[in-house]
């Protein structure tokens, strides 16, 4: 049975989140975001679908006008043999120079960080969520987590009023 063109559009749009870094919206108070291609070897590519990836310490930095994600962690891949990839080395990314320009203008003027937000696959090709954040000290980390605290126990007492 054929699919229709709108049947199409929907599985196109369908992202599969191989992996987020949920540690970046704690740590960081993130300003702006940014969906990025990667330039991967084949085995990466194989360890990646198999869910072989950690972005937890990664951060993207700019060098030479090209932006560059590092210290990112891809397992080797075992069926690979000697055509195997380094695991963490620098992997360039891949964005339309007006949005790194932009992008990059804004984390280097203002000293921010540019963090690694999840990690896809987009149509078959693996995508990183690129965000720009300001690091969080110790005590406004705890005065966030306060606030999402007050703004829980509110909803319940308002759901226990309503019930």
């Amino acid at each position: 049975m054929a699919k229709s063109k709108s049947d199409k559009k929907a599985d196109a749009s369908k992202q599969r989140v191989v992996v987020r870094n949920r540690k970046a919206s704690h740590n960081y108070d993130l300003i702006d975001e940014l969906d990025c291609g990667i330039v991967l070897l084949g085995s990466e590519v194989k360890s990646i679908r198999n869910g072989k990836i950690t972005i937890d310490e990664a951060y993207g930095r700019l060098q030479n006008g090209e932006l560059w994600l590092i210290n990112s962690d891809i397992a080797e891949y075992p069926q690979a043999s000697f055509m195997n990839h380094e695991r963490k080395r620098e992997r360039k990314l891949l964005v339309r120079k007006a949005q790194l320009r932009k992008f990059a203008e804004t984390a280097d003027h203002q000293g921010l960080t540019m963090v690694p937000l999840s990690v896809y696959f987009e149509r078959g090709i693996v995508k990183v969520k690129l965000a720009v954040g300001r690091g969080r000290k110790k005590h406004d980390k705890r005065d966030k987590l306060k606030t999402k605290d007050d703004a829980r126990e509110m909803r319940a007492a308002k759901q226990v009023r309503l019930a």
